[in-house]
């Protein structure tokens, strides 16, 4: 790394690593642990996902407890199926390509692809080592992220983020070869050793002008994607879908919904959107990158969310909602952090 992008990394404290910039304010953390009595205090906030979706649930037990309308199209496919039958499937199922692909249990974008042909997904299913899902590809122009919380006493929730998302990219000027691009780009040439492990054999690909590349599909701070506040446009009307949407199961009060929609106007009339995720407990307000905030404000954002998330927590075990005990949740964690050590290795 030269000693240019070294001091960049070191003055923009959105480059830093997610334990360093957690590090000074993981006090309250533990404080909240304290009051509650309970080290995983969080767990009751969403009572009907495993952990409270801080880390470790399937996406089919999140995704069976949120309207089917807004949710794409999805099968569920054991990793060690035979290939011939996985076809099978597929075509029972109306699949066609392109479409998506990613694991049951997986966090930011790793092992998530888009699937062009037969030869892709062929790879993709001998490599994948865990259950995965195929989605119908969404093709939504406008990708956002909205953080909504509800306190269980109340109808009415909160929208307190909403961004747009753009994917990890570059466009071609005709000149200048793909491995250039990369080195060029704002983000991604922070991002090097994993842009050489996806693209390095199209790095001498010159791209003609305009044309644009994905360097990734995976809408994720982690993965590069960039994040434009649009905080402007919360009103009463997106807080409505949302509380309708928190209590279609009456058990969503506090994480982020990752949405892919053709409009603005039309999410706030409660159309034309679908469901990508829905992160819990452990969601982080991404509305904090990308908008030129300080440290210190992203760090009462922060905060302001834990103790809504305390709040809401209590409140629900109070109702009869158990804190998951220490060794329960100990052993969900370390299974987790085994089951995402191995996606790494084959991402």
């Amino acid at each position: 790394m030269s000693v240019r992008k070294f001091f960049s990394r070191i003055i923009n404290w959105e480059l830093w690593n997610f334990n360093v910039i957690y590090a000074p304010i993981s006090p309250v953390w533990l404080w909240y642990a304290i009051r509650s009595r309970a080290f995983w205090f969080f767990t009751p906030s969403n009572p009907t996902i495993d952990f409270g979706g801080f880390e470790g649930e399937g996406k089919k037990e999140m995704y069976d407890q949120l309207p089917p309308e807004f949710i794409p199209r999805t099968i569920y496919i054991k990793h060690d199926e035979a290939f011939n039958k996985v076809l099978h499937i597929l075509k029972q199922s109306g699949f066609e390509y392109p479409f998506v692909v990613k694991p049951d249990v997986g966090m930011k974008g790793i092992l998530f692809r888009v699937i062009e042909n037969e030869q892709q997904l062929k790879k993709y299913h001998e490599r994948i080592p865990v259950e995965y899902i195929v989605q119908e590809k969404v093709d939504y122009p406008v990708e956002v992220s909205v953080f909504y919380y509800r306190y269980p006493w109340e109808k009415k929730g909160v929208v307190s983020g909403f961004i747009h998302k753009e994917l990890l990219q570059v466009e071609g000027d005709g000149k200048n070869t793909l491995r250039q691009l990369i080195a060029e780009h704002p983000r991604a040439k922070y991002r090097l050793e994993e842009m050489e492990h996806r693209h390095q054999h199209r790095y001498e690909r010159i791209l003609p002008r305009g044309e644009v590349f994905y360097l990734s599909y995976a809408g994720n701070h982690n993965r590069g994607a960039k994040f434009t506040n649009l905080h402007h446009h919360i009103d009463d009307r997106l807080v409505e879908v949302f509380d309708r949407l928190s209590h279609y199961n009456e058990s969503f009060f506090y994480g982020r919904y990752d949405i892919k929609t053709t409009s603005i106007e039309d999410l706030k009339q409660g159309k034309n959107f679908m469901i990508l995720e829905f992160n819990g407990a452990g969601a982080e307000p991404n509305h904090i990158y990308d908008c030129n905030m300080s440290l210190g404000r992203a760090y009462g954002v922060i905060l302001k969310h834990w103790k809504v998330l305390y709040r809401i927590s209590r409140y629900n075990n109070r109702q009869g909602v158990p804190y998951w005990s220490f060794r329960k949740g100990r052993a969900y964690l370390r299974a987790a952090k085994k089951h995402f050590r191995l996606l790494e290795q084959f991402d």
